[in-house]
């Protein structure tokens, strides 16, 4: 493995961080704010270690795949790392732990926080906050990849390891046109939700945050109490149907804006899964109606938002879901695993593998009742191959596994159980917020020092799809 390969890519990746780091300092500069000094001394740091490499390594066009899973985890590791400075160095409630923790979170669009007062941040850092989700939702890596002038096959040989092979298969584009469709459709959305925003009354700089945080299903807020601050039902409904299109595969998305033959009229995967949505709001709307908790309208609002806010992996909250019945509490805590589409911003375990998960039971049913049968289905007029449907199968297993085992170590550092469990699939799903102590309306500040650094790695698990963080972890024993 070439080292030389990994900083040459490295250097386009802390170039890319610099250009917003440059841009909150300005808008401290503006303000005229204690964050200015942080935000750009951050962004000269990223500066002068990119230079390095842009000026001492030649451009490498034969990119293997060992070099690309390193230069992906690397790559978001070193951004993690970048993006802690401007937290640390500016004080507050930002240690060293809490530092990790919300860059970490920003970037895997998980939208924890350790934050007691988000109010008190200077604008420039809350932008900066808000970047980190925005960079992080499509990921750093796509967009260094559109900019990246390496040949077809370094491309593909990255954006193989960034993108699971279930996600590619709505795309029917070259690896080039697969990138551009991700970055047209992300900055889309973007501006239209930030426009949408402005004329129902936001500010414009709580509009912009506000969108980087949405079409990132990231779901940091530049208030205390997120969308519950601005009690606005059109806000509401606005963000609501953001966080929707942000959750379907983009380039399904994208088919539907241009008139493709695939689009999200035509996926019966897309169908099923705003169903299952749909079922979901209405069960948890109903419960609040007839458990007294609100009004049919309010009940409504409330338990779209909420439902689709963490089916979505988005995180934001218009009201205290713990304080609502029970049997929300679970309707809730599935949607948190499952979460939404395969090719979208949003993590989780994903529909399509719920989805794949049932179309493989159902085969093996029929291969009890007829063992010599050669049984194949399809996704979206898709074949899924043997290979995919085991990966994701190991896939489910490993998630589930892994939020266990973290479950048991917050236990075990004596965080209660309703709260480590909620913590656990929360953080691995990038969804945000849990129950009991990081409800939606609280926050992970009281969790101890070492079990907000397990949930950074959760995050992280979770971000990357779990597989590349074992597969890198296989390649720097068997090359270092």
């Amino acid at each position: 493995m070439r080292t030389e390969v990994i900083y040459k890519f490295l250097s386009y990746v802390l170039l890319f961080n610099a250009v917003f780091l440059f841009i909150a300092a300005a808008i401290s500069l503006f303000y005229n704010e204690s964050s200015a000094y942080p935000l750009m001394f951050s962004g000269f740091i990223c500066i002068i270690f990119c230079a390095l490499p842009f000026i001492f390594v030649d451009n490498i066009d034969d990119i293997n795949f060992n070099e690309g899973i390193a230069i992906v985890v690397i790559s978001w590791l070193t951004t993690c790392i970048i993006g802690m400075l401007p937290y640390l160095m500016w004080g507050g409630e930002f240690s060293l732990i809490n530092s990790w923790f919300e860059s970490v979170s920003g970037y895997t669009t998980t939208g924890s926080s350790i934050l007691n007062n988000i109010e008190g941040l200077p604008k420039g850092l809350l932008f900066w906050r808000s970047s980190t989700h925005w960079i992080g939702g499509v990921g750093v890596i796509i967009f260094v990849l559109l900019i990246l002038p390496h040949a077809t096959s370094s491309r593909l040989t990255i954006l193989n390891t960034e993108i699971n092979e279930l996600s590619k298969a709505n795309f029917k584009f070259r690896a080039k046109k697969i990138i551009q469709v991700l970055v047209i459709v992300y900055v889309g959305l973007t501006a239209l939700q930030t426009v949408a925003l402005i004329l129902a009354g936001m500010n414009s700089f709580d509009a912009i945050n506000h969108s980087f945080a949405t079409i990132a299903t990231g779901g940091f807020s530049t208030k205390n109490s997120s969308l519950a601050y601005f009690n606005s039902e059109i806000i509401d409904y606005i963000v609501i149907f953001f966080m929707i299109l942000a959750g379907i595969h983009f380039g399904l998305l994208f088919g539907t804006f241009t008139g493709r033959r695939e689009n999200i009229f035509k996926s019966k995967v897309v169908k099923i899964f705003l169903l299952v949505l749909l079922s979901g709001v209405i069960l948890v709307s109903l419960k609040l109606f007839f458990s007294g908790t609100y009004n049919f309208m309010d009940s409504i609002r409330y338990g779209a938002f909420q439902v689709i806010s963490l089916g979505t992996t988005t995180g934001f909250a218009n009201a205290d879901s713990f304080a609502w019945p029970p049997f929300t509490h679970i309707i809730l805590i599935y949607f948190t695993i499952q979460c939404a589409m395969m090719g979208s911003t949003s993590g989780g375990l994903k529909f399509d593998r719920i989805y794949l998960f049932f179309k493989s039971l159902k085969k093996q049913l029929t291969l009890i009742k007829h063992p010599k049968a050669i049984v194949s289905f399809k996704m979206n007029n898709i074949h899924i191959s043997d290979h995919l449907e085991t990966m994701t199968l190991v896939f489910i297993i490993l998630y589930i596994f892994s939020f266990f085992v973290t479950t048991v170590i917050l236990t075990f550092l004596n965080v209660d159980l309703y709260t480590a469990f909620s913590a656990s699939i929360a953080t691995i799903g990038n969804v945000g917020p849990g129950f009991g102590e990081v409800s939606s309306l609280s926050n992970y500040s009281e969790i101890p020092s070492i079990g907000k650094f397990v949930l950074t790695i959760n995050m992280l698990l979770g971000r990357l799809e779990i597989l590349n963080i074992f597969a890198f972890l296989i390649l720097k024993r068997g090359n270092f």
